[in-house]
């Protein structure tokens, strides 16, 4: 992805098994590869004149893919990101080629998306880092009984929104990083528990538009919002990025000195 994920390096055998093992990526490798058997059986019932139109619009679809792509890569700051835009950008290009090829097959094309759509989901980064997942119950008593650690910082995120899932690698990298006796990083699934949303004054209502959310608190008090919420109640969620982390953490630090000043 970006400078700073590029360092990041992914196993191939890793993703592989993930291909193979995850039913989001299995069906969009199948729903893709099918292109090549209908394109392999097309080729025998089209005129010559047409199979030279589809070649011809199939090398133009490919480069445009290919730097799409590439500039979505520089773009992206994790894999997950990156692989959403990716299959996106696969899903409109095999749209236009097989409307390009029949209409019928195009809208038999969208049919299958949706379905896949509605049948699975993107995994989201599995890795948690120095983080704590947690249950609300441990919330609670990590904030009440008190540990080493004076604050905690807590992503509040559902493994069914596209934006938490984007982001999901961020939060345990950051934590890699940051994490000292002062500070604890710890993440709650909403998707599970979504019951506790209420508690902290999360909307799960629409596109899931208020997750992620991070919450820092000192001992059982919350002491700031990430992205904060306005005085009318209006929610307005920024792009989850590095750039974004870095921001909350030097909140964190000014917050931590003032701590040591009182």
């Amino acid at each position: 992805m970006g400078k700073e994920s590029s360092k990041d390096t992914v196993p191939v055998t890793q993703w592989l098994n993930r291909m193979v093992s995850e039913p989001y990526y299995l069906f969009h490798f199948l729903t893709f590869f099918s292109y090549f058997v209908v394109r392999s059986s097309a080729t025998q019932i089209l005129a010559p004149h047409l199979t030279h139109h589809l070649l011809r619009r199939e090398i133009q679809t490919l480069l445009v893919f290919a730097i799409l792509a590439f500039i979505k890569g520089i773009k992206e700051e994790t894999w997950e990101a990156f692989i959403a835009d990716v299959l996106f950008l696969a899903k409109i290009c095999l749209f236009l080629l097989a409307f390009t090829m029949d209409r019928r097959l195009a809208v038999w094309y969208i049919l299958v998306f949706l379905v896949i759509h509605m049948l699975t989901q993107q995994p989201p980064f599995q890795g948690l880092g120095t983080s704590s997942k947690l249950t609300p119950l441990q919330l609670e008593s990590l904030l009440t009984e008190g540990t080493t650690t004076r604050l905690w910082l807590v992503e509040f995120r559902s493994s069914y929104s596209p934006a938490c899932i984007r982001s999901s690698q961020q939060f345990p990298e950051l934590s890699i990083t940051y994490s000292s006796k002062n500070l604890s990083f710890g993440i709650v699934d909403l998707g599970l528990f979504p019951n506790t949303a209420e508690r902290f004054g999360i909307s799960l209502s629409g596109s899931m538009g208020q997750l992620p959310t991070f919450i820092l608190f000192e001992n059982a008090a919350e002491v700031a919002r990430f992205p904060e919420l306005d005085f009318e109640a209006a929610y307005f969620h920024p792009k989850i990025t590095k750039g974004f982390f870095l921001d909350i953490l030097s909140l964190i630090g000014t917050f931590s000195n003032m701590l040591v000043v009182n």
